[in-house]
Order: structure tokens, then sequence, then C-alpha cells
């Protein structure tokens, strides 16, 4: 699977808005002349991009996932190393709320939790280079926009990246079902770093003995654990609450 494809109606609107840059061409499918489509396929040619009206069978050989008749070719979204790190946390001009995922392969995942990232005010999210999904395509679509305005963050060592951030002040805070910390009753004001685990294993050790505390979601059902994205969600807007 290509990264230089965004598909479907609402992330290629959102391309559109944050990052009209990107575009490098249009590709339409046949046939397809309903008003968002008409619309986008007006603005590409006011802003000089190429459109191609193209077989809805090539859409399908070109992405994984629902295109809705359209597709757009676009230059590289930008990945930031860690060396960018120490310049995003300098230009904030309040406490640093961050997101460390910590082994998160699904691109649908990693798409989910910057679409929350993005939602919730995050100033950066922060994965190891390896054994994590990267920005593909799938990953942009389910953003919806969301990886071209919120930093993601790619470090070679995430134990060494931690250990730099608590040094300035950053606390970290990770999620660990077995932990005797709340959410609801921990402190998530302050410069802050959120640490979820991957997909069924969690963090790895290290990454958890780096963390200054543990919490937990707690669960009235029968479910055992929540999914990596709607875990996500829910602590970070938890802290979202208490930052108010």
């Amino acid at each position: 699977m290509s990264n230089d494809v965004v598909f479907g109606l609402h992330a290629v609107q959102s391309l559109f808005e944050r990052s009209p840059e990107r575009l490098l061409e249009l590709q339409v499918q046949k046939g397809r002349t309903d008003k968002r489509i008409n619309a986008l396929v007006d603005q590409a040619r006011d802003q000089g991009v190429s459109v191609r009206f193209v077989e809805r069978s090539r859409l399908d050989a070109k992405v994984d996932g629902v295109h809705q008749g359209i597709m757009a070719r676009v230059s590289a979204a930008r990945v930031y190393r860690e060396e960018d790190l120490e310049d995003i946390l300098d230009g904030l001009d309040k406490p640093p709320f961050l997101l460390i995922l910590d082994g998160v392969t699904d691109p649908h995942n990693l798409g989910a939790c910057l679409r929350t990232a993005d939602a919730a005010g995050v100033h950066g999210v922060i994965v190891p280079k390896d054994k994590s999904a990267s920005l593909n395509a799938t990953a942009t679509k389910v953003a919806c926009g969301a990886a071209d305005n919120v930093p993601l963050i790619q470090v070679t060592n995430l134990a060494r990246s931690m250990a730099w951030l608590k040094e300035r002040g950053i606390w970290m805070i990770g999620t660990a079902g077995e932990s005797s910390g709340n959410l609801y009753q921990s402190d998530l004001t302050g410069a802050l770093a959120l640490v979820m685990g991957a997909e069924g294993k969690g963090m790895r050790r290290l990454t958890r003995d780096l963390c200054d505390s543990l919490i937990f979601i707690p669960m009235a059902g029968s479910v055992s654990s929540l999914n990596v994205s709607v875990a996500t969600g829910v602590c970070l807007f938890e802290a979202v609450r208490q930052r108010q």
C-alpha cells in the first residue's frame, strides 16, 4: 500500500482545507457527479491540480478501504523526528499535553488515535520508529485530516525519549488494567504525557517502568478491556475536562 494517496470524501476534503499544497492529482470515479465530489473537482481545478476520471476498478486496486469514488495523489505527510520534539515543546505557550503510543501496529487504530488527539488539543503524538503502524493511506483516511494537524513524532528509542521528557518536567501517566489508580481520581493537569500500550499486549516493561504512575479505566460491564483508540479517547477527554 502506497503512502502517497488519500481516499474518501471526508479525508480528501480535509486535505483541501488543511494541506492543499500536498495535492498532486485528483482521481474521480467515472459517473460520480454528486455535489460533494463536484465541489472537490472544482476546487482542484481552481488550484491548478490535475483531475482524472477513472474506472472504479482502478480506484479499487489502489486503496485498501472505501474510497467513495475519489482519491488524491499527494506528497508524503510530514513525520517528525525526535530532534524536532524540542522545537515543538519550546514553541508552546501552555503546559505540554502529549500522547505516547507504545507499539500500536494497526493503522486504523493509529488513525483513530490521531483523530482523537486532534480533537482533544494534544500537542504531539509520539511513537517508536519500529513496531508501530506507519502513517499510510489507511491511517490518514481514518485520521480525517488530523495527520496534517497533530505532529506525529517517530523516535528511535522510546525509553530514551521518555526519560528526556521526564527531565523536562513532563509527568508520564501510563494505562494498565491491573493498576490501582482510577482514571477519574488521577490528576491529569499540568505538563502531561499519556502513555497507551499496544493492542492486546499493553505497554512494554521498560515503558511501564518509566511511567510516573499507572491508571485504569473503571469498567462496569463484562468486557475486560477496550480497543486502544477507544481507551485513548476516554483518557484524553478526561484530561481535557480537568485541564479546562
